[in-house]
């Protein structure tokens, strides 16, 4: 597991998301109402837009485009048009630095809670 830092913990807002590009690939890194952090990727699979641009409520992302919702921690759709999953990556924090392991995505049987702040 190799970890990348993305963006400051500072830079985020209380509640929402920041897009971020790494090497090409667009992802956002979001705080969810309870603190906690994820990192994401920013392409809804509905409508191909950023989901940065969204609203972030409880621990979901809502597509600021057609309103498809996803739950930040496994990725899975929770309100249509979308059907398929996004990407969700392991995210640690440390010092006030927010990393991934952007090397594969998280399936649902190792889907772990991250860290609050």
């Amino acid at each position: 597991m190799s970890l990348e830092p993305l963006i400051s913990l500072s830079e985020l807002p209380e509640v929402g998301a920041v897009p971020v590009d790494v090497d090409g690939r667009a992802l956002a890194v979001v705080r969810a109402e309870d603190g906690s952090i994820h990192v994401i990727d920013d392409t809804c699979t509905h409508a191909e837009v950023s989901l940065a641009e969204g609203e972030v409520e409880d621990c979901s992302i809502e597509c600021w485009l057609h309103g498809s919702r996803f739950d930040l921690r496994t990725g899975r759709p929770t309100g249509l048009p979308a059907t398929k999953p996004i990407a969700v990556y392991r995210v640690s924090v440390e010092d006030d630095t927010v990393l991934a392991d952007l090397s594969a995505p998280l399936t649902a049987s190792d889907v772990v809670p991250s860290k609050e702040h």
